[in-house]
């Protein structure tokens, strides 16, 4: 029995002395894409700036944290006068609202490097519930997640006015990220 005992504990500290904790992110090696459809034609975007904080160890997933914020006036629909009008109140309104947030809430694993994170999603001052599917994958030192949910631009008053109609740009938007973080120390 007690060669068990101590075959346990040696086991759990060397389990203990393997966990990594990804909790720093490389805003260089990282990305917030997204996907809408514009009279039909899929067309894609990106953010430039946002900040982050992470703590994520696969051994113990569901005490996972993250949130981001986004600056929204960062903003790349791929043309200057684009980036302007969505920067304008009927869309985000970046005076008023500079960032967008999300905060998790939780995280279910799911096997095979798969999770469930859940969280609140806070644009324009309107704030979501979301449920974001995502992948994960330890890279040496670095950890990258991958994984992309879709929004309905009207739950959160993006695009209000004229364009709160939907014949011209489509209700749901998919948001794209890869997020590449190294390990703590």
């Amino acid at each position: 029995m007690k060669r068990f005992a101590l075959a346990l504990t040696l086991a759990a500290s060397l389990t203990a002395a393997h966990a990594v904790e990804y909790t720093q992110v490389q805003a260089d090696k990282s990305a917030i894409n997204f996907t809408y459809k514009q009279m039909g034609v899929a067309l894609d975007g990106k953010f430039k700036k946002f900040a982050s904080q992470l703590s994520f160890d696969p051994a113990k997933a569901t005490a996972a944290k993250a949130s981001f914020e986004v600056d929204l006036a960062s903003i790349d629909t791929g043309a200057a006068e684009g980036d302007q009008e969505v920067a304008g109140k009927p869309w985000f309104n970046t005076k008023a609202f500079p960032t967008a947030k999300f905060v998790s809430t939780g995280v279910k694993a799911l096997g095979g490097n798969k999770y469930e994170v859940t969280g609140q999603l806070t644009i324009k001052g309107k704030t979501q519930d979301v449920v974001v599917p995502a992948s994960f994958a330890a890279q040496g030192n670095s950890g990258v997640f991958d994984g992309s949910f879709t929004i309905r631009r009207a739950d959160f008053s993006i695009g209000e006015g004229s364009w709160a109609k939907f014949d011209i740009v489509a209700n749901d938007v998919q948001i794209k990220f890869r997020i590449t973080a190294n390990a703590g120390k």
